[in-house]
């Protein structure tokens, strides 16, 4: 009995520690916004369209393949984020969602949502998390310890097609 305890403990505990930071509050962002998103690991390159809104008192991601096919929606309301339509769990997804949250906050909305953040220039990183290293505001490169790396732009006729 004391066992199953421990045991159901300890997996408790690792969800939550699985689960990605999220800001204090929620930050300050221009929305709507659609971006482009290459996702890169171990030499594969994926392709994806996201799309960040304003709804009621969240925020609604949904991110789409290249044909419009969702792939992962969520809405971040009180800073739980909860499932948006019968699509399935995706923790990838949250974790990229979780991480843009990070990447768009407001350099002067950083310390106070982000108590652990670093900003130098144009990178900013949230050990072990992520690291951001902007070449403009919504041009950026997003790194997750994993060896998975995201390049993200705002989204255009040419990137969409």
């Amino acid at each position: 009995m004391i066992r199953a305890l421990l045991v159901g403990c300890l997996l408790l505990l690792s969800a939550c520690a699985s689960q990605p930071p999220l800001p204090e509050k929620t930050p300050s962002l221009a929305l709507p916004l659609q971006l482009h998103i290459e996702r890169q690991q171990a030499g594969q390159r994926q392709d994806w369209l996201l799309v960040i809104q304003a709804e009621g008192p969240g925020i609604r991601w949904s991110l789409l393949d290249p044909l419009g096919i969702p792939l992962a929606r969520q809405q971040l309301i009180d800073g739980r984020w909860q499932a948006d339509g019968l699509l399935p769990p995706n923790p990838e997804a949250r974790e990229l969602f979780a991480a843009l949250l990070f990447a768009l906050t407001p350099a002067g909305e950083l310390r106070d949502n982000y108590p652990a953040a670093r900003q130098r220039g144009a990178q900013r990183d949230l050990a072990p998390h992520w690291q951001v290293r902007y070449r403009q505001a919504l041009d950026f490169r997003l790194e997750l310890p994993q060896g998975l790396y995201y390049h993200i732009s705002p989204l255009t006729a040419e990137n969409a097609s």
